[in-house]
């Protein structure tokens, strides 16, 4: 009952997933990650487990496979699950039970994997990664929703739409941007309203929140709106 396009940004090393589906609040428990380590997409009849436990796996340096492979082999219920990984060097590996509802796989690129069920037809993951692959030049994010839409403009979801979500990691295990769309009639074009206005503060103030290097971050009210100032005479 979803789809979702997972990829490593090569030119920034960032990782994200975007995701829609006809069920309410999907970015709850399909879309997980972490910086410098790799992100996953749980979806069909959603094992939340696989998410935390597959997050363990990648940080001890698991691949995108033998996150899958160890996941799905023990769970009863695997036939009715999907699942897809990319992992710390932008390999790709996917599970899609037998038993889940019509149509159902997914496809894969470099850095790149989209994974759906109950969609339309193969022609919405098809197209989901057909946009990605071809706007390389759009910023991250924007380039992850733009799939999306491609992949909505194909049939998306057969029973319709009602929520989305976008979440993108750094550096860090923390999400620089975390964006859900709940319940709202048209979701995608919600959740780029939203992304465009992050773009006005929120991505400034987040690039200035705590890291591993700088652990007490920018917080000096001055230095940020400094920042946010520069930000905004670039756009």
């Amino acid at each position: 009952m979803t789809w979702s396009i997972i990829a490593r940004d090569p030119d920034s090393g960032q990782f994200g997933v975007a995701v829609t589906t006809r069920s309410l609040a999907v970015g709850g428990l399909v879309p997980h990650g972490a910086g410098r380590l790799g992100a996953m997409a749980t979806q069909a009849r959603v094992n939340p487990l696989w998410g935390v436990d597959g997050m363990r796996l990648l940080a001890e340096g698991r691949a995108a496979r033998e996150v899958v492979e160890f996941l799905t082999r023990p769970d009863a219920g695997a036939h009715k699950r999907q699942m897809h990984v990319v992992d710390a060097k932008g390999g790709t590996f996917a599970h899609t039970g037998a038993e889940c509802v019509d149509w159902a796989g997914q496809v894969d690129g470099d850095g790149v994997s989209v994974a759906g069920n109950m969609l339309a037809g193969p022609q919405v993951v098809n197209e989901t990664l057909r946009s990605y692959q071809r706007n390389s030049g759009l910023p991250f994010g924007e380039r992850l929703i733009a799939a999306l839409d491609a992949g909505q403009a194909a049939g998306g979801d057969k029973r319709g739409r009602q929520s989305a979500a976008i979440k993108l990691w750094g550096s860090e295990p923390y999400a620089i941007l975390d964006l859900r769309i709940d319940d709202h009639p048209d979701p995608l074009v919600e959740l780029r309203r939203l992304y465009g206005l992050a773009q006005q503060r929120y991505v400034v103030i987040q690039a200035a929140m705590a890291t591993r290097a700088n652990p007490a971050g920018i917080f000096d009210t001055d230095e940020r709106d400094r920042m946010i100032a520069a930000h905004q005479a670039k756009r």
